[in-house]
């Protein structure tokens, strides 16, 4: 009989994807780094392959992680929901904002099967850029959203740091090198720019979308290189040879009016969790 896969190992490994090394992901999940060297170890023997690539640079999934990686996400997700479906039944409606990001990531595939678990409450996801999410958020239609606060005029609740990567379908040899970048209003274009910058490399934009869908057909076209969350990074698309990005902050906002309320209490806590 094959060793079942713990789900504290599956998270360690998780986290080690989005932080993008095994030291930041010590930081996140308050363990020391030889802990979670050795629950990646142990992870990798109930495997039978290894999961991660280690260096200087930090850590990138093998062929074993990028196939394990979609299934650990999910099993995580479906254990936070199974703590939450144990709690009283929910009733109502809440709006919930995500940049258009983490809107098509496993985050969303867990709000979906949240919902499905409470078949008398109701959830509605939008995505939008900033100003449209504010916009929404002011006429009481959003009632918490994980997004870019910058355009919201009280504090985040709580925030998170999450890792940009390089995704690419050419040469990251090319000069100049030719860029997919999401259309403004987009607070991070300007820091990969930057990033580019400092690190003497030319570049020229080829492809412009708002549109996550299109920044990742555009680069499977082989039409140049993004800057994407890891779990966007379709594989044999991950980039090597570009210079390290910096890391891109997300807060929660909550509408004031929905404090106690259980079912807008409930998606909090997980988006927390699985964020």
């Amino acid at each position: 009989m094959g060793t079942d896969l713990e789900t504290a190992l599956l998270r360690v490994f998780v986290t080690c994807v989005r932080t993008g090394s095994i030291s930041r992901a010590a930081s996140v999940l308050g363990h020391s780094q030889p802990a979670v060297s050795q629950q990646l170890r142990k992870l990798e023997r109930a495997v039978g392959r290894p999961v991660l690539h280690r260096s200087s640079a930090g850590v990138s999934m093998t062929t074993a992680g990028e196939a394990l990686l979609p299934y650990a996400e999910r099993i995580l997700a479906l254990s936070a929901q199974a703590r939450a479906a144990t709690g009283q039944a929910m009733t109502g409606h809440c709006g919930v904002g995500l940049i258009e990001d983490l809107a098509t990531s496993p985050l969303a595939q867990a709000l979906a099967d949240f919902a499905r678990l409470r078949p008398q409450a109701t959830l509605e996801l939008i995505s939008a850029p900033g100003p449209g999410m504010q916009e929404a958020y002011t006429a009481g239609r959003l009632h918490i959203a994980l997004c870019d606060t910058s355009y919201f005029a009280e504090p985040a609740r709580w925030s998170v740091r999450l890792p940009l990567v390089w995704a690419a379908g050419v040469d990251t040899a090319a000069d100049p090198l030719p860029l997919v970048m999401f259309s403004q209003p987009c607070r991070w274009r300007t820091p990969v720019l930057d990033a580019l910058k400092d690190a003497g490399r030319d570049w020229r934009i080829v492809f412009e979308s708002g549109s996550v869908a299109a920044v990742q057909s555009a680069v499977r076209a082989g039409l140049g290189a993004a800057a994407l969350f890891p779990p966007q990074v379709e594989p044999g698309l991950a980039a090597r040879g570009l210079p390290r990005l910096p890391d891109v902050e997300l807060g929660c906002i909550r509408h004031p009016g929905t404090e106690g309320d259980p079912l807008v209490d409930a998606v909090e806590a997980l988006l927390r969790r699985l964020v």
